[in-house]
């Protein structure tokens, strides 16, 4: 019979975040479904509150590792406290959330635990009393289901493949588990972040809005970077929405050309960018070539705005196309929502 081990550290506020209870219901699921043995752990300065809000999961047993050098990520520290919890639960079945903070340690422990690991899975599923996973290849063009002999095997969980768990918190009896600190010739002074509101990537915002390159092309004989980098900043901040771009926009500024000052690499969406998983997406000055849409799979409503009506998201890669300049479109329904 499998033993499942999610593992979970909390966020720098010291709460689970939405992929880490996404991640709980995957294991619950995955644990009923093999009838398998379901435990957590929990590794982080502080961590008995969070074993107390996840006491109704399903899970038969709790570990935790506690200590103050656990209280910001850092790998050293992460990857022995994660393979201690291991150690000490005896899988055969390790998950985890990939977050930030797991998904860097995640592989090494493996490494240390004789296991072998899977990333970003993005379903999981039993079939045949055996536990099976899908992965996306091929930069996100092939899906695959897989399963392995070797145990224990470790799987990070990406972030919508689950709904989060919302189970009653109760009173839950966590086995602390021995961890010693190891020696680092590093110190962690701080976080210097920028300001909430100042974020333009917000994974849990309702809206994807990708801004393509046509904003940096001259429209009436001149390029207008200022006023787009004012629409497009503005409607984030209206709406809470969160920004994507295309491959081609973010490559501008290696190539010598105007570029809009806030946009990143970070921001690309496609098969060479990220995959977002946001309810509604509105693409503006994008042609909608596949390499991008591609990244647009998990988008359920999807809208673009763009002067070419034979272009790629009018070839049923969009739910509807505005044939209409973005310029002039934004425009109006920035004053719109300024009321």
């Amino acid at each position: 019979m499998e033993t499942i081990l999610l593992l979970l550290a909390p966020e720098l506020d010291g709460t689970l975040g939405k992929n880490s209870l996404e991640a709980v219901t995957a294991a619950a699921t995955l644990a009923t479904d093999l009838g398998a043995t379901f435990k957590v752990g929990l590794f982080g300065k502080t961590v008995q509150p969070l074993a107390d809000q996840l006491a109704g999961c399903g899970a038969e047993a709790f570990f935790a590792v506690s200590d103050d050098a656990l209280g910001m990520p850092r790998y050293a520290t992460d990857a022995a406290a994660a393979a201690a919890l291991v150690q000490a639960a005896a899988p055969s079945i390790v998950l985890a959330p990939a977050t930030s903070r797991l998904a860097r340690i995640l592989p090494g422990v493996a490494q240390r635990t004789g296991g072998r690991v899977d990333t970003f899975v993005t379903e999981l599923a039993a079939e045949n009393g055996a536990p099976v996973i899908t992965r996306w290849y091929y930069r996100q063009r092939m899906a695959a289901k897989q399963s392995r002999a070797q145990r224990p095997w470790c799987i990070s969980l990406a972030g919508g493949c689950a709904a989060p768990y919302a189970g009653a918190a109760g009173q839950a009896a966590a086995t602390a588990v021995p961890f010693a600190v190891p020696a680092s010739a590093t110190r962690i002074a701080g976080v210097d972040a920028p300001a909430a509101d100042a974020q333009t990537i917000r994974p849990d915002a309702q809206l994807l809005f990708v801004t393509g390159a046509g904003w940096t092309k001259k429209q009436a004989g001149a390029v207008r970077l200022e006023e787009a980098s004012s629409l497009i900043l503005g409607f984030l901040d209206a709406t809470q929405s969160s920004l994507g771009s295309t491959k081609s926009l973010v490559d501008l500024g290696g190539e010598g050309h105007g570029v809009l000052p806030f946009l990143s690499h970070m921001h690309q969406v496609g098969q060479t960018g990220s995959t977002p998983r946001h309810k509604k997406g509105l693409a503006t000055c994008c042609h909608g070539e596949e390499p991008h849409v591609v990244g647009w799979r998990f988008i359920t409503e999807r809208r673009a705005v763009n002067l070419d009506a034979s272009c790629g998201w009018a070839q049923g890669k969009a739910d509807v196309l505005y044939v209409a300049d973005a310029f002039a479109v934004m425009e109006k329904v920035n004053a719109l929502l300024k009321g």
